[in-house]
């Protein structure tokens, strides 16, 4: 069963497991359509994303209005994601802004960061705190000012610093999944107009529990 923290007539705030799409998908085990099912729910507009290898709270609405107005919320940057990372050594800084220029290749399903502007390549802005380190390994908070493809795995990648697990960008960490966790969103309620936000922290998981003291008590703030 899928663990849902909320649900209203226009929105329902679930937790998703690794390995699983948060998109629509016939063909892979597809988060919103599993939704459906369980919850005798006819369609669940897809509103954000989370790469498959990505565990931790997603937003879907009920409906094309909540849809329309939760899409707008994070194109104007007023839908707050936060996320949390293990690293693989340190940053030079503890915290501070991370801006780069990012290139999708979609055939090698891969990000690049590269170093001028042309054709496919967007902007990337997020901002982040070392929260503890372990041995050779940081736990970071992410707050994303840019939504891009992998855009937190190959921004600290390119800067040594791969998430644990993520073989794709340079990690030598082997592990189930990948120490990236989207443990925090708020947005404005499409119904109710009212501010919410729901947190849910990677408890229990052995990879997670070198840092259990650093995250105690982050769903509250």
């Amino acid at each position: 069963m899928i663990e849902i923290l909320y649900e209203d007539k226009g929105i329902i705030v679930c937790v998703k497991p690794s390995g699983m799409v948060s998109e629509r998908s016939e063909d892979v085990k597809s988060l919103p359509m599993m939704i459906e099912r369980e919850r005798g729910l006819s369609e669940l507009f897809v509103v954000h994303r989370l790469d498959r290898e990505v565990f931790g709270v997603m937003v879907y609405a009920k409906d094309s209005t909540s849809a329309q107005k939760l899409s707008r919320a994070i194109a104007e940057r007023k839908f707050d994601k936060e996320y949390l990372a293990i690293v693989e050594g340190k940053m030079d800084e503890k915290e501070g802004v991370l801006k780069d220029l990012l290139l999708r290749d979609q055939r090698k399903n891969k990000t690049y960061v590269v170093d001028r502007k042309r054709k496919g390549v967007k902007d990337a802005s997020l901002e982040y705190e070392t929260l503890g380190v372990a041995g050779e390994s940081s736990l970071i908070k992410v707050k994303l000012h840019t939504g891009r493809t992998h855009q937190i795995r190959v921004q600290f990648a390119s800067r040594g610093c791969p998430i644990e697990g993520d073989r794709k960008y340079g990690s030598k960490v082997k592990m189930q999944g990948i120490a990236l966790c989207s443990y925090k969103v708020g947005f404005e309620n499409p119904v109710s107009g009212k501010y919410m936000s729901f947190a849910h922290l990677p408890i229990g998981d052995e990879a997670w529990t070198r840092f259990e003291r650093e995250t105690n008590g982050l769903d509250n703030r």
